[in-house]
């Protein structure tokens, strides 16, 4: 199966945008039921062509009476039914809605709430980013979950930001190149110690990973970096992880045991962020999906491994995992067909089953034509 992702603006107001994306031959359409904020081009809709996305929402009612210490906002840049009137206009049209389902990434949230937000070793607040380690966090992204698929009914959920987040993919212009914090030094300062996280570190965790930072050694793995903390370490944070995506899964199979969970996945046991740390797998996931925007040769490998991890079917998974690329069409990608037709005849090799598309609301008319033409290959 091929999924196009979009944004419920992409086609509110649009009539057009249904048809144009039945057109690209995918059979499904990602559709963000939640979301963190953006700037995002429009370049089809007959109203505008950027729009301004203030502030992470969500993209149902926000029904009061299904929500607890923490509330969703609506948006104001499009109706607070949008998700419902897009998925209409698609389905409509021929085409699957999964509701796309961004959990811990909400600065709206973490800007209101600092306490359940990470803090870095420093005590640098990252307010974009809320720690599942927090009671609050875990309750917030159940009731999510359960809103969407009561109100929403829709035909898969993708779960994203299934665990901790980090030190990138944040909600402002990005100023930090410059400070070389590069992979393990990006990695440690993606670790939590906020009041949740801090004591179940070892002692003297803390202060070792500001003095790694700090005199920047240059390690080459992030296990070298943390020396004798990195197991317990690891431990913490792929529990936090592996808790939330457990519990959501629970919570969406009682409600609608028949609608497929896909989760966006890192075998990478330290990965913070959309793609949460999978390094064992989780058959309680229909399916895995991978980053796909780096060197391709890369992103293949990533795409092997978590197929491994789904070659062994679980008793509550009667049919084998699928293994889902995320492919991105936009900039740096050129608008080649033939280029695009050749990455994922490679991600197919890797143990992909279906495509994810990335993004089929940004992606200029160049763009859409070359991804049309690569599916057809």
């Amino acid at each position: 199966m091929n999924i196009a992702y979009l944004y419920p603006w992409d086609v509110v107001g649009d009539p057009t945008a249904p048809g144009r994306i039945a057109d690209l031959g995918v059979e499904a359409v990602a559709l963000a039921a939640s979301y963190h904020s953006t700037r995002a081009a429009t370049p089809y809709h007959p109203n505008h062509r950027v729009l301004d996305v203030a502030h992470s929402a969500f993209y149902l009612p926000v029904r009061e009476e299904a929500w607890g210490s923490l509330v969703p906002a609506s948006p104001t840049w499009t109706t607070p039914d949008a998700y419902l009137t897009a998925r209409d206009a698609l389905k409509a049209a021929g085409l699957k809605v999964l509701a796309w389902t961004v959990l811990t990434h909400n600065s709206f949230l973490g800007s209101r709430h600092p306490g359940i937000a990470t803090r870095n070793a420093f005590g640098d607040l990252y307010p974009h980013a809320l720690c599942p380690a927090h009671p609050e966090v875990v309750d917030y992204c159940e009731r999510l979950v359960r809103e969407i698929l009561t109100v929403g009914e829709p035909d898969g959920l993708i779960l994203e930001s299934c665990g901790p987040m980090g030190f990138g993919h944040q909600n402002m212009h990005e100023k930090t190149a410059g400070a070389d914090w590069n992979g393990p030094l990006g990695d440690l300062l993606s670790l939590c110690f906020c009041t949740a996280c801090a004591p179940r570190y070892p002692e003297g965790a803390q202060e070792h990973i500001k003095q790694v930072v700090d005199t920047q050694p240059d390690p080459v793995t992030t296990e070298q970096a943390l020396a004798d903390h990195a197991h317990a370490i690891q431990e913490v944070r792929l529990s936090l992880s592996t808790h939330l995506r457990q519990r959501l899964i629970t919570v969406a199979r009682a409600l609608s045991p028949e609608t497929p969970i896909t989760l966006h996945a890192n075998p990478d046991p330290w990965a913070a962020g959309a793609f949460a740390a999978l390094p064992h797998g989780e058959p309680g996931a229909d399916v895995l999906v991978g980053n796909c925007w780096g060197d391709p040769a890369s992103d293949a490998a990533r795409l092997t491994t978590l197929a491994n991890m789904a070659n062994t079917p679980a008793e509550n998974t009667p049919d084998p995992q699928r293994i889902g690329a995320y492919v991105l069409v936009l900039p740096p990608r050129p608008a080649d067909a033939t280029v695009l037709a050749d990455q994922m005849a490679t991600y197919i090799k890797a143990g992909a089953t279906e495509f994810h598309l990335y993004h089929a609301g940004l992606a200029s008319p160049a763009r859409l034509s070359a991804l049309r033409q690569a599916l057809n290959r």
